[in-house]
């Protein structure tokens, strides 16, 4: 074989020439900025409604409560007490389960950060000109930002009571690294025995171990002491009781596994025809370049999150439900469900995948991606949630 080289002088940069390569009208296309303004408009009418709501609500509940003040004892023990008040001496109990709770909401504000930063990165350089460039990108953000999992998931610990610090601080570090390695380990079998090009060489897999253990470790404990140091003593508003309030009976809309479900429905309305554009660009042959829509998304999943879970935090502690820290967890983690559901229609209806190889691959790693973006909802459902509860309880007057 020999072949022939003619060259030709080119008036297009250097720094354009990689444009051919992408698909403006697929991307730009009327559809992405119609979903984009689409959810920008839910996102003002959320907004709204739980600011309009809210504010009424509870400047209701905080003139009733301070009539109920001015009572004396007689005509307030017969009066009807109902709703948030009344579960003020329990509602800063521990969550159950604190050690996974504190590593789950550490895990989630870490990847938030590695989002934001990836994504302001990719939109300032050109990531997607170069293979892996991304990837690359992801892992080092996520060694670095390793401190931001300590410190959150730390003094959160701290402050509900642990005491066993030092394997929270192990679980937090190696949750999110051991979910991601072990799928990718195991889908790695099968690329070896297909002998397919997709196999992560063995060197690649000693050197994401060792990140692990002498990069991320080291600095998940320099977040944790600083998180336990500056934020880890319980400053709530309102002092716990010794004994636990009986939960009363509610309606069945009201329980926490209903309200769970029906909290990842608007936040998952908010992103699912970006990650059409997502799935398109990682399972297929487009390259994705629009990193200002992604960022934009972001917000907006943000904000939607926030106000979903707050709405559902205030009527469950109006049923006097003081289990709000895993319920607001996972109402905005349950987003997930709902993109891995969304991932099995893409697959059997808008890609051409079969066999095990393929398959193994696509869902193994959708089902990373889905619980990633599930945990750092949830961190950002809760956090938000917090800030809100911490506020009302500090606003209301209690003996």
């Amino acid at each position: 074989w020999c072949y022939s080289v003619k060259w030709k002088k080119s008036d297009v940069k250097f720094e354009d020439r990689f444009d051919k390569y992408l698909d403006p009208s697929f991307f730009q296309h009327r559809i992405h900025w119609f979903s984009i303004f689409n959810s920008f408009m839910m996102v003002i009418f959320l907004v709204g409604l739980v600011s309009m709501i809210l504010m009424r609500t509870l400047r209701k509940d905080y003139a009733r409560y301070s009539k109920e003040e001015e009572m004396d004892d007689m005509d307030r023990d017969l009066g009807d007490e109902y709703g948030w008040k009344q579960v003020h001496g329990d509602v800063f109990r521990p969550s159950s389960h604190p050690l996974i709770f504190s590593s789950l909401i550490g895990s989630g504000c870490q990847i938030f950060a590695v989002s934001l930063i990836v994504i302001v990165v990719a939109m300032i350089e050109d990531l997607y000109t170069e293979r892996g460039s991304m990837l690359s990108t992801a892992i080092f953000v996520y060694a670095a930002t390793s401190p931001v999992n300590g410190y959150f998931g730390g003094s959160l610990y701290a402050r509900q009571g642990g005491r066993r610090w030092i394997k929270q601080m192990f679980i937090g570090a190696f949750l999110i690294p051991a979910m991601v390695c072990g799928t990718a380990f195991f889908i790695n079998f099968i690329a070896i025995y297909y002998h397919a090009s997709r196999a992560i060489p063995f060197g690649t897999m000693v050197a994401v171990c060792c990140i692990c253990f002498f990069v991320i470790l080291p600095l998940n404990l320099v977040g944790t002491i600083l998180g336990r140091n500056l934020s880890g003593q319980p400053n709530f508003p309102c002092r716990v009781n010794a004994v636990p309030r009986p939960i009363p009976e509610k309606k069945w809309f009201m329980e926490p596994a209903v309200i769970v479900c029906l909290g990842g429905i608007l936040p998952f309305g908010s992103i699912f025809i970006e990650m059409y554009f997502i799935f398109t660009s990682f399972w297929a042959y487009k390259i994705y370049y629009v990193y200002g829509f992604m960022m934009l998304v972001l917000v907006i999943l943000c904000i939607v999150t926030v106000c979903v879970t707050i709405v559902c935090t205030y009527f469950l502690l109006n049923a006097e439900d003081y289990r709000w820290q895993w319920t607001s967890f996972l109402s905005a983690a349950s987003t997930a469900i709902y993109v891995y559901m969304y991932s099995f229609y893409y697959y059997f209806f808008k890609t051409k995948m079969y066999g095990l190889f393929q398959t193994s691959f696509y869902f193994g790693y959708m089902a990373v991606f889905s619980t990633a973006l599930g945990i750092m909802c949830g961190a950002i459902g809760y956090m938000g949630t917090s800030a809100f509860v911490r506020k009302i309880y500090t606003n209301v007057k209690i003996d």
